[in-house]
């Protein structure tokens, strides 16, 4: 895969919406895993189809940009992510609105959620950072890194989450079956990272690369 990196006069813009999307990955995600599924008879949750957006993002940033800058990334964005997923999940705790009154009582299962989030994003992203940059030094196929990252960052911080979420929560249901919604969990994760995150780092790379050398052309053009 072709080499090149992001100019430094445009690494802060790309950081800055680096930072807005990986909040917003975790705010869906948090709401989302207060919504059971139940797949080939299994538990799990919605949220497991939507947070490996942002291993995809991370391993694109210190692909493009390196591993300071995505590290800086997670750390931007731990605490306002915390904030606003309890926030978000008082208002529409158990898929419906409560209305904003409920942001008057502090949600101890809401914060819990939140917080497990905090604690989980964080070993997980910066695992997935320094597997992925080990593994894109050390292999010149270009699906190593993000599909090693994928396998070790995401069991860990599925394990984080759903043990600090749930583990003799009040949610009895939870409380009774987190284990087995984590494996689950994990396993519809890897998948979707495997099956289409890392195809579709293979494909955005490609396509940024290219957008990058027809402008690093256009100059020399004129």
């Amino acid at each position: 895969m072709n080499s090149i990196s992001v100019p430094p006069s445009r690494a802060s813009s790309y950081l800055a919406l680096l930072v807005a999307f990986h909040i917003l990955v975790i705010i869906a995600s948090n709401y989302l895993v207060q919504l059971p599924i139940e797949l080939f008879g299994f538990h799990s949750t919605w949220g497991a189809f939507s947070f490996p957006f942002i291993f995809l993002a991370t391993d694109l940033t210190v692909r493009l940009i390196g591993k300071g800058p995505a590290r800086r990334v997670i750390l931007r964005a731990m605490v306002p992510a915390l904030i606003a997923s309890y926030i978000v999940s008082v208002l529409f705790h158990e898929g419906r609105f409560n209305g904003l009154d409920a942001l008057n009582e502090f949600n101890t299962f809401v914060f819990r959620i939140a917080f497990a989030s905090f604690a989980a994003y964080a070993l997980g992203q910066l695992l997935d950072v320094h597997v992925f940059d080990r593994m894109r030094r050390g292999y010149v196929q270009w699906w190593v890194a993000p599909a090693a990252s994928a396998v070790l960052g995401q069991a860990l911080d599925t394990i984080a989450f759903f043990g600090i979420a749930f583990w003799r929560s009040d949610n009895a249901f939870m409380a009774a079956n987190w284990g087995e919604i984590a494996a689950v969990d994990y396993a519809i994760k890897l998948t979707v990272s495997l099956l289409l995150f890392v195809p579709m780092y293979g494909v955005a790379l490609n396509a940024i690369v290219r957008a990058m050398r027809r402008r690093e052309t256009l100059p020399a053009a004129a």
